[in-house]
């Protein structure tokens, strides 16, 4: 099963998303409809809140009068979290009905509001944020469903911002111009994202980042390494979790493909979390893996590692899981952090990288590539340990 996150904010137009890919064959779960749902005439969720609220929250046929709670509680913090104490596990609890009824090989879309106010985007595999400009969302909320001009802008207002939006979206959908142009693109992500994404998580298949391409310094990336060390983390229970390797050092060319850390106790721990990592997208790669472009040691079982990449065709990443007592764990990021503190060896390191990749570009990996890096490598990490105040000799 695919998690799909969905959100935007009101007037945005995220119902023609989630409408769209409902017909393209996706599990929709509407939070809004759930929550509708739960407080229903005759259920307990309304009679908790007359209970809390009073008989003047009911309409003359005994439903929920939405606009007279809304005066209530839109102003008044108390109130609201009064009612959210009410709705929101009852909507919790359907919704984990639903994505427990739903097939296996489903593309679960969850549609939620407040996704990015609630903290919820690390529990999907991907999160879609549907966006337009404020000034359309007003015209739409006026126009739509008679809202006062002034009660729309409040409303916008009081959602999450557009920068904490983008923070949480791996894909961002811009509905600010014709139906068409949105629906398209969402056709276009089922087919050539979600799809296969989905196919991959079920299979426990890695979608390779095939031959080694360099691109420049993306300002993006370090906020897609957060969402997923978000992801990683909530699958390993909060596991350390670093961004590393070239697209965690500003300015430096790279193969777009994110490199993360994960530290664990031992290597039989990684292996304990190997399925609830390839549960949240990061299947394992199947080859026992060592890490060689690193100094000698007297037990060179030290440099053993686990290695998990991204099922998302959309985004690729090495996951490095490595024991966080062996010396694999600093020696990278002393790495980075060194190539942090010192544009000259950013600037000579982006100069081999764009001089070796197109040797390998018929490869279909990108090991040789990384192999032909290894002399530069060997020799810019004896540099970096001498300035973190370690050794060359004894770097471990």
């Amino acid at each position: 099963m695919l998690r799909v996150g969905l959100t935007g904010g009101i007037g945005s137009g995220k119902s023609t998303v989630s409408g769209r890919l409902g017909e393209l064959g996706a599990v929709v779960i509407d939070s809004d409809l759930l929550a509708r749902e739960v407080v229903a005439p005759g259920t307990e969720g309304l009679r908790d809140i007359v209970a809390a609220f009073g008989e003047g929250v009911l309409a003359a046929d005994g439903s929920l009068d939405r606009a007279a709670l809304a005066a209530i509680v839109f102003s008044d913090d108390d109130a609201r979290r009064t009612l959210n104490g009410i709705v929101h596990p009852r909507v919790a609890a359907r919704t984990g009905e639903m994505m427990a009824a739903a097939p296996s090989d489903a593309i679960v879309v969850h549609d939620v509001p407040l996704l990015v106010e609630n903290g919820m985007a690390p529990a999907y595999h991907l999160v879609l944020v549907v966006d337009a400009p404020v000034e359309e969302r007003v015209r739409r909320l006026v126009a739509a469903r008679g809202m006062a001009e002034a009660d729309a802008r409040s409303r916008i207002a009081a959602q999450a911002g557009d920068e904490q939006r983008r923070a949480a979206a791996d894909v961002w959908l811009d509905n600010g111009g014709e139906r068409t142009v949105v629906l398209s693109e969402v056709d276009r992500l089922w087919a050539e994202r979600l799809v296969p994404f989905e196919v991959n998580v079920r299979e426990q298949r890695v979608h390779g980042a095939g031959s080694p391409k360099i691109v420049d310094y993306n300002p993006e990336w370090p906020a897609a390494a957060a969402r997923l060390i978000a992801r990683v983390q909530a699958a390993t229970g909060g596991a350390p979790v670093e961004h590393i390797g070239s697209t965690a050092v500003p300015g430096l060319a790279a193969k777009n493909v994110i490199d993360l850390q994960l530290g664990v106790d031992s290597l039989e721990e990684a292996d304990k979390l190997a399925h609830a990592l390839a549960e949240a997208g990061f299947p394992r790669y199947p080859d026992a893996l060592t890490d060689t472009v690193l100094p000698s040691h007297p037990d060179p079982e030290v440099w053993r590692k686990r290695v998990h990449c991204s099922a998302d065709p959309g985004r690729p990443v090495n996951l490095h899981v490595r024991v966080r007592q062996w010396p694999a764990w600093r020696y990278v990021l002393i790495f980075r952090d060194w190539l942090r503190a010192h544009p000259e060896e950013v600037a000579a390191y982006a100069a081999v990288k764009r001089e070796l990749a197109p040797e390998f570009a018929a490869d279909g990996g990108a090991t040789r590539y990384a192999d032909a890096k290894s002399p530069w490598i060997q020799a810019a990490l004896t540099r970096a340990v001498e300035w973190s105040g370690g050794s060359a000799d004894r770097p471990w």
